[in-house]
């Protein structure tokens, strides 16, 4: 596969390229991250390979981030227009002021202007509401976007990290009032973290959005460099949120990333983001990267074919515990189907069924 093998996003005609990129570390404003010179050189690798899906927000690196493709991107128009740029609104820049964040139409109008203006740009390919604001009707905040979206200043709309069930009501109101429906989600997914596929996973395939994956590896934990062997001598960069994954269940995983990457002639890192690029559903995974190399690394997933058999072992060292009733509805296609195979999907018999005429009263 190629950066240029474009897919739909969701329910709707935008192309975009099977990895985005993400850019939450360009600028070092949070004390880590890319320069600006590195910025420019990881965004101008991903365009020249053929990719055309960038992804940042309002609050990345305090706003750095989407001034930094403004200034790579926007002022050259036309090869803006060739561009998908997402960015994000609910984050606040502004302490203290209780409007500076969230998805009320206040602060989506003001935070919409605001980016424009960093991005240099006069509209945003895809906006998406970074976080539920509950506080806030959904149906204010699809108002607000659909009204975005006919001035012309926003395209396509999506949520992320927002319930399945505020989803499916938002795009039941869109539905109903005629509004600018959402197109996709963005949810975290990789090995370790596979609870979307209790109810947002199969939500979105339902209503027909696309799904773009943050955190394909887990903050870097399923990278290979976290390991058995060097458990008590590495210090993760990002602190708490890689080292409480360091556990056993995450070690068993990247022992088996290892394998695979063994046996593939490949790295841990490019075997994760392979299976998550497959995986029912997903759209375009958002990949990061703080240095030009770690770029290249990630993009030679792209070139990784798993086959059954290396499907198979992953899912069973990463099988997460999902909510109910997503394992009880695994017993629905033998409770009612008792041993008939129906779209591909074969049943067995239960044991409280009856097996003979002579057994059904």
């Amino acid at each position: 596969m190629e950066l240029t093998d474009y897919v739909t996003l969701g329910r709707s005609g935008l192309r975009v390229s099977p990895f985005c990129l993400g850019t939450m570390t360009f600028g070092d404003d949070w004390g880590w991250g890319s320069s600006v010179a590195d910025s420019e050189a990881i965004l101008a690798r991903f365009l020249d390979r053929g990719g055309n899906f960038i992804d940042t927000a309002n609050v990345y690196t305090k706003g750095h981030s989407e001034a930094i493709i403004g200034d790579a991107i926007g002022r050259d128009r036309s090869r803006r227009d060739r561009i998908v740029i997402a960015t994000k609104f609910f984050g606040n820049l502004y302490p203290g002021d209780p409007n500076g964040g969230g998805a009320g139409c206040k602060a989506i109008v003001a935070a919409c202007e605001q980016s424009l203006r960093r991005l240099k740009t006069d509209y945003i390919d895809l906006y998406w509401m970074h976080c539920w604001d509950k506080f806030t009707p959904i149906d204010e905040t699809m108002r607000a976007l659909d009204n975005l979206v006919r001035m012309g200043k926003v395209r396509y709309i999506g949520f992320s990290d927002t319930p399945a069930w505020k989803v499916v009501e938002a795009q039941m109101l869109a539905r109903f009032h005629g509004w600018t429906p959402v197109v996709a989600i963005q949810v975290s997914y990789s090995l370790i973290e596979r609870t979307v596929e209790g109810d947002l996973i199969p939500m979105a395939q339902e209503l027909g959005l696309g799904v773009t994956p943050w955190s394909p590896l887990a903050g870097g934990v399923l990278s290979g460099k976290y390991t058995r062997e060097n458990a008590s001598r590495v210090t993760a960069d990002r602190g708490d949120r890689v080292t409480s994954s360091l556990n056993e269940r995450s070690y068993t995983i990247v022992d088996e990333l290892l394998r695979i990457a063994r046996e593939l002639d490949t790295s841990a890192a490019a075997v994760a983001l392979a299976w998550v690029r497959t995986r029912p559903g997903v759209t375009s995974t958002i990949i990061g990267a703080r240095r030009l190399e770690q770029l290249d690394q990630n993009l030679a997933a792209l070139d990784v074919k798993l086959d059954g058999a290396h499907v198979d072992a992953l899912d069973r060292v990463s099988k997460p515990a999902l909510n109910f009733p997503a394992g009880f509805l695994t017993m629905a296609a033998s409770f009612m189907h008792a041993g008939a195979t129906v779209n591909g999907e074969p049943s067995q018999v239960p044991p409280f069924m009856p097996r003979t005429d002579a057994e059904r009263y």
